[in-house]
This record gives C-alpha cells, sequence and structure tokens, in this order.
C-alpha cells in the first residue's frame, strides 16, 4: 500500500512523455492481445492467481524500476567506454608530449666538423 500511495504521488511528477507513451510497447500480435485481455477479465479460479490479484497495481512500479534499471546499466557502460578513451587520449597525449621534449634535444643541424 506504501508504493501505491507513493506511486500516486510520483504521478504528479511525471512528464508529459512519460504519461502519454507506454514504457514498452506489446510485441504480441493483436490476436494474443486480445487473448490477454479476455483473461485478465475473468476471475482467477486457482489461489495464487487470487493473491496476484492485489499485486496487479504494482505492475507500473515494476515497469518503471526495470526501466531505470536499464538505464542506470547503459549509463555505465558509457562511462567505461569513455573512460577508456579518455586513457587512450591520455596515452596518446603522454606520447606526444614525450616525441615533443625529445625533438627539443635533438638539434636542428648537426654540429659542423
Amino acid at each position: 500500500q506504501r508504493i501505491l500511495r507513493l506511486a500516486e504521488m510520483c504521478r504528479r511528477l511525471e512528464t508529459e512523455e512519460e504519461k502519454v507513451l507506454p514504457f514498452y510497447p506489446s510485441s504480441l500480435a493483436e490476436w494474443e492481445q486480445q487473448d490477454v485481455r479476455r483473461i485478465l477479465a475473468a476471475s482467477p479460479n486457482e489461489p495464487l492467481a487470487r493473491a496476484l490479484q492485489d499485486y496487479v497495481g504494482l505492475e507500473r512500479f515494476w515497469q518503471r524500476f526495470n526501466k531505470a534499471k536499464l538505464e542506470e546499466k547503459a549509463l555505465e557502460r558509457a562511462r567505461a567506454a569513455l573512460a577508456a578513451r579518455n586513457r587512450h587520449l591520455r596515452e596518446l597525449l603522454q606520447k606526444y608530449l614525450a616525441g615533443a621534449a625529445l625533438s627539443q634535444k635533438v638539434p636542428r643541424e648537426p654540429p659542423p666538423l
């Protein structure tokens, strides 16, 4: 109940895109979606199915939670890629600076004989 209440409070803070667009487009065919709607509309007979009816309101919460986790993982990978690129660029810069320091030590013209 607490999670549902917090979800209702957070609903006001959603962006327009989050309110309008679904999080996950369905990959089911139209006839499969109709079957799912028909099954969900029917009253469950099994005890476990009846118990799960109490948690249907959490579906949106889990969608948001999973979306946030996916975004977190994507950001971690992007950060790792940027860190690797940063290391590579630093190595190139060190090589360049080492080459520049070497060229200053080497005289431009050979000494006269």
